[in-house]
């Protein structure tokens, strides 16, 4: 443990925050082809990350421009750790590259310390120092600045996370919620080009989570900082991310906006990852049309499969409409109230199961018969 904070000591103490001086037609060219093509900001291509005999990052590929906040969302053990910590620089990759900025931090034969990358890092635990005042730890990193200009720079960060009467109390004086927000006031006060969030808000409530992932994504828009944020979390995924890469056995699967995720995923695993949904069982009547148990289903895109095609169709909640007038029936097997409205899982003729989100008002009890009519504007078919 005491190895681990002297190495977050190292990255908050490092002079990345200081521009390396550059050639000056150098920095002319650059800023002539800024227009054309912007550099990418996180370069990662082909990389490997193991632990002993044991695969843990299997070829994974991700670019991130500046300003860009991103998440890589999946369950425990698919690696999205593993990939923080190597861009951090606490993982050695054992091929492919990490590059920031257009440099070279991370390969077989290269491994740039983390404190010489000028990342700004938050962690699960706050990571905060408990012997320093919360506004000492804010200026932690701010090394070479006077005293004078480190508080000034611990008041504007304590202002911006709305903390700004807390400068003198001490991280054991603080709750959850707080200490996170002094975690992101350090991380920025170096003003780092990336900044890294590793499950920042597991430690929280349900609501509070959601709170703070609202109010830290607001921050760093407001300035301009880009961000990778893991989490297992969708949800927060939700709020935080402007692209999303949903991983799964080292590799990310898709990496795209959240609607797309949800509404056009890739692939199953996606599907069954993302949202709530049920994969229920249909044939292709044609390109455009899948029979199902649910009846026949116009889809919104054309198929390439053959007539009679066995597939396998997602249907989310809100694709499934309880409706008084339809002859198709189905069973009510359980019911989740959630205020506004109420999840039914429903139990179809074939012996699959669907569910539907309705308005509360409509109050149905388990057991119940009623019929459903399908309403679905972004059906995902997948080949049996």
């Amino acid at each position: 443990m005491r190895g681990f904070s002297r190495a977050i000591a190292k990255i908050y103490h490092n002079e990345a925050g200081h521009n390396e001086r550059k050639n000056p037609v150098h920095n002319l060219i650059r800023a002539s082809f800024r227009g054309i093509a912007m550099e990418f900001l996180l370069d990662i291509n082909d990389m490997h990350c193991r632990f002993d005999d044991t695969t843990v990052v299997d070829g994974l590929s991700l670019h991130m421009q500046p300003g860009c906040l991103a998440c890589l969302l999946g369950p425990s053990g698919c690696g999205k750790t593993t990939v923080l910590r190597a861009i951090a620089g606490f993982q050695p990759i054992v091929s492919g590259e990490i590059k920031l900025n257009g440099r070279l931090v991370s390969s077989h034969n290269v491994q740039v310390p983390p404190e010489k990358r000028g990342l700004g890092m938050v962690f699960q635990d706050y990571a905060l120092f408990p012997h320093l005042s919360v506004a000492n730890n804010i200026g932690f990193g701010l090394r070479g600045k006077s005293v004078k200009e480190r508080t000034r720079i611990a008041d504007k960060l304590l202002e911006l996370v709305g903390m700004e009467s807390h400068g003198k109390r001490y991280p054991h004086e603080l709750s959850g919620g707080q200490q996170q927000r002094i975690a992101l006031a350090r991380a920025l006060a170096p003003k780092p080009g990336l900044l890294l969030l590793d499950e920042p808000f597991s430690n929280l409530d349900v609501e509070l989570r959601e709170r703070l992932a609202t109010d830290v994504r607001a921050i760093l828009k407001s300035q301009g900082t880009a961000a990778l944020f893991v989490t297992h979390d969708q949800h927060e995924a939700f709020v935080m991310g402007e692209r999303i890469g949903v991983m799964h056995q080292g590799r990310i699967r898709q990496w795209d906006t959240a609607i797309n995720l949800y509404y056009e995923p890739a692939e199953r695993f996606v599907a069954d990852f993302i949202g709530q949904g049920r994969l229920i069982e249909g044939r292709m009547v044609n390109a455009n049309s899948v029979q199902t148990p649910l009846g026949t289903i116009e889809v919104n895109r054309a198929y390439p499969w053959r007539d009679g095609t066995a597939v396998d169709v997602l249907l989310r909640p809100n694709d499934i409409v309880i409706s008084r007038e339809s002859n198709i029936r189905c069973r009510i097997l359980d019911r989740a109230f959630k205020g506004a409205d109420t999840l039914y899982t429903l139990a179809l003729a074939n012996g699959d199961d669907v569910l539907s989100l309705a308005s509360s008002h409509q109050d149905y009890s388990v057991g119940q018969e009623i019929g459903v009519a399908v309403n679905a504007e972004h059906l995902i078919i997948f080949q049996r």
